[in-house]
């Protein structure tokens, strides 16, 4: 590696929106505020049926612990939603139920209204989930398209090479929350480097990229012949002019199931701006934006 202008940003882009664009962002922890919401909201319910119980008699009156079930498993995911599951079922035999104010049931009608209503909350709490999760996958697709759309936009309109490199480093940064690393190349040398995320390529990284160029296929991190390697590493290879490699840096126990696919768009839009972009070189004119 005799020439290599490396351009470093330590900071991964923000997403947009604050939307995190990874698999486990519909299942993640709802944190402290979607058991306590849930909490409130069957608390609410308890006084609802109590109140309704004094004045009405109502059959199925237990079905309105099923509300917060629903509310929860939709607004705060799947273990709200069966915290408010156990604490309607629970509610509702503490205060609705004879003996009142105790846990013990006496009519065995009353065992099954309770052990009803729990296996009720379960179904609910698994279908709501299922909901969000499925929203949470649209939205993803979502801005994983709007991103690519930007990407596409913004490198077309690139007049050189090292804003090519920057966008399409900043672009993959922002779809996977990862450190990046993208190496313009030639054939005997390292051109440039942008990296963004903090994580400075190693020279066992640098043969990487270039043993992924020279075979033209995927070298994943951590596998033989390149173990130390902490990257990822794409070949994007237009037919003319200077190659490129992509590298991203996975967290081994988060790595997506697929990336590939993102990370070929990406690599075959970028493949063409490099071609675009070494044809007006070639004919020393500015490109059109």
């Amino acid at each position: 590696m005799t020439s290599v202008k490396s351009q470093r940003q330590p900071d991964i882009p923000a997403l947009p929106d604050n939307d995190p664009l990874s698999g486990s962002a519909a299942s993640g922890d709802p944190g402290v505020v979607g058991y306590v919401a849930s909490f409130v909201m069957t608390a609410v319910a308890t006084i609802v049926a109590i109140g309704v119980d004094r004045g009405v008699t109502i059959p199925n009156l237990s079905l309105v612990f099923v509300v917060p079930v629903i509310i929860a498993g939709v607004g705060f995911g799947l273990g709200p939603s069966l915290g408010s599951a156990v604490l309607g079922a629970l509610a509702y035999n503490f205060f609705l139920t004879e003996p009142r104010y105790t846990l013990v049931v006496n009519d065995p009608a009353n065992i099954w209204a309770i052990g009803l209503l729990f296996l009720v909350g379960l179904i609910v709490s698994g279908v709501a989930f299922t909901a969000r999760r499925r929203a949470a996958d649209a939205a993803f697709l979502r801005k994983q398209a709007s991103i690519l759309q930007g990407y596409s936009r913004d490198v077309v309109v690139a007049d050189n090479a090292q804003a090519i490199v920057s966008i399409t480093a900043q672009a993959l940064a922002v779809l996977f929350q990862v450190p990046v690393v993208v190496m313009l190349m030639t054939e005997s040398e390292v051109v440039s480097v942008k990296i963004l995320g903090g994580v400075e390529p190693m020279e066992a990284e640098f043969e990487a990229a270039r043993s992924s160029l020279r075979t033209g296929t995927v070298t994943p991190a951590g596998l033989y012949p390149t173990l130390s390697s902490r990257f990822d590493f794409w070949p994007v290879a237009p037919s003319v002019g200077e190659r490129a490699v992509i590298g991203l840096a996975f967290d081994p126990d988060e790595r997506p199931s697929a990336p590939d696919t993102w990370v070929d768009i990406v690599g075959g839009v970028f493949a063409l701006a490099l071609y675009r972009q070494h044809y007006w070189v070639s004919r020393n004119v500015r490109p059109a934006s």
